[in-house]
């Protein structure tokens, strides 16, 4: 076995508060499938049991494999449809990834789930669903610990590429010579001479970085938003108390990216801000929709990714009762899961929720709890949290709904981010590698035990929705669409001058990782 596996192993177990005796580990790392064991010694351990013996592990290990579960071989499902069956066997039906699953940086490791499709088997995994798994209480120092596990992350990309020193020890310097650090950004200001000062914070202190107006770098402090981390390079001053800005480096999508594609030809239709319930849903379009998907047309469709606003809610914006067509919240998701058995049944469906359901504003936002969930029953649907990421045959999805999106457009200037080209203002989110940046605005955040709005992993694909435009590009080879809407303009959007682009379904083959947009109005 690897040399690293053992202690893999171990350090996981840690982090789920688990100890072991060395045969035990020894028995994990050496197992054929090392991740499946664990999870099947974990979910087999009693929970005042806190360290795992050699026995426990074989026990565990000889009644997975009497069970089926293949503890020490196979991954979740036999390679047979996944459907049926309760929440707690069947891994289609999210109730939140448990304990044992969750992946060594405290990220949740994805559980996949297997079936037979049309063209061949079908693979779909989730990572990142933080549902069941909320740590915060709204206390300061729940806040500290979602920050500076931001901080940690996402400074880790970025140390590699300059020569950093900490805020403390820039100030300590005698002044002179290159300089160069990484921090989150606490403010940017200007000066009366129009050059930029931006506050860079670390774990040590504050320290100020002065960007030139006339230089080459002063037209990226405009893509900066508060609480995103950067590194700058340039020179302190002769007296040391501030860093003369020469390049900005953000985290971004590495330059070498090449996204992973299905090796069989399947597609996934990519929708959102379905709304049922307002007064504008486009009913005839969605049921057009789910006519096609029934065609001939689609019939390498196997999968359909919903980037939440599922219903039209209730109470979310002023004068918005005057606009429901359903007035009960759980009478729109009735609605809503009626709509859904419009779509074939053999299709898998992954949901996430949006600002309009009925789950909390801030961010990250668990999937729906068990009444819901009951009440959308309809194929099984996967349903977890907003952001997470989608892995569909081994193709890479980052879902989230995208109130953010209001933000970067409203911060930065047109030609970087606007409504009429929503993908731009993703663009930003990739290169800030995290989904909702900056604190305090009309985004709101929830504090966790770690910040799940990072993107760790750069994703082949990115869907959002939120803002009810259609738009889609490619940025560093990952392919971002926002999806557009299933409702029509509403009084209340055109009194923001708001012009949804209503009733299209993005349409995404695969092996290529070609989009194709149909129109359904």
């Amino acid at each position: 076995m690897p040399r690293e596996e053992p202690a893999r192993i171990a350090r996981e177990l840690a982090s789920h508060g688990y100890t072991a005796d060395r045969e035990a580990i020894t028995l994990l790392a050496g197992a054929e499938n090392p991740e499946a064991a664990l999870v099947t010694a974990v979910e087999a351990t009693p929970d005042d049991e806190l360290k795992l013996s050699g026995a426990d592990v074989r026990a565990a290990l000889d009644r997975g494999e009497r069970g089926g579960r293949a503890g020490a071989g196979a991954a979740a499902g036999d390679g047979t449809e996944s459907s049926g069956g309760s929440p707690e066997s069947d891994p289609s039906v999210s109730t939140g990834t448990p304990p044992g699953e969750r992946d060594t940086d405290g990220g949740r490791a994805a559980v996949e789930t297997e079936g037979s499709g049309p063209g061949g088997p079908r693979r779909l995994s989730v990572d990142n669903d933080m549902t069941g798994r909320s740590t915060g209480t709204g206390e300061y120092d729940d806040f500290v610990t979602t920050f500076r596990d931001r901080y940690e992350r996402l400074a880790g990309q970025l140390k590699g590429r300059v020569t950093h020193r900490s805020a403390d020890a820039l100030a300590a310097s005698p002044g002179g010579g290159d300089a160069a650090m990484v921090g989150m950004v606490d403010d940017v200001s200007s000066t009366t001479s129009g050059h930029w000062i931006v506050d860079l914070e670390d774990t040590t202190g504050v320290f100020p970085c002065l960007v030139i107006k006339d230089r080459p770098v002063a037209g990226v402090v405009e893509e900066l938003l508060h609480d995103e981390v950067v590194a700058v390079e340039g020179s302190l001053s002769d007296d040391g108390s501030i860093l003369f800005v020469d390049d900005i480096h953000f985290p971004n999508v590495p330059r070498t990216f090449e996204p992973s594609t299905a090796d069989r030809p399947v597609q996934a239709a990519l929708v959102s801000d379905v709304h049922v319930g307002s007064q504008e849903f486009m009913a005839d379009a969605w049921e057009r929709f789910a006519d096609w998907l029934h065609s001939d047309a689609a019939e390498r469709v196997e999968y359909l990714l919903i980037a939440g606003d599922m219903v039209e809610g209730v109470g979310v914006y002023p004068g918005q009762d005057e606009e429901l067509d359903v007035v009960d919240i759980f009478e729109q998701y009735e609605a809503f899961s009626e709509r859904l058995k419009s779509v074939p049944g053999d299709m898998e469906v992954v949901m996430i929720p949006g600002n309009h359901d009925a789950v909390r504003l801030a961010e990250p936002q668990p999937g729906f709890d068990e009444e819901l969930r009951e009440i959308m029953s309809a194929h099984d649907a996967r349903i977890v949290s907003n952001p997470a990421v989608v892995t569909v045959e081994g193709v890479s999805v980052l879902m989230y709904h995208g109130v953010s999106l209001d933000e970067v457009i409203a911060e930065l200037p047109e030609e970087k981010a606007s409504y009429d080209d929503p993908q731009k203002a993703m663009y930003q989110l990739l290169k800030k590698r995290h989904v909702a940046p900056q604190f305090g605005g009309h985004t709101r955040i929830a504090p966790e035990d770690r910040d799940y709005l990072v993107v760790d992993e750069v994703p082949d694909v990115f869907h959002t929705g939120h803002v009810h435009k259609l738009g889609w590009g490619k940025y560093r080879n990952v392919l971002a669409v926002n999806s557009g809407c299933w409702q029509a303009q509403t009084d209340f959007q055109r009194s923001v001058n708001i012009d949804p682009d209503a009733g299209f379904a993005p349409v995404l083959d695969l092996d290529t990782l070609e989009l194709t947009v149909y129109e359904f109005t």
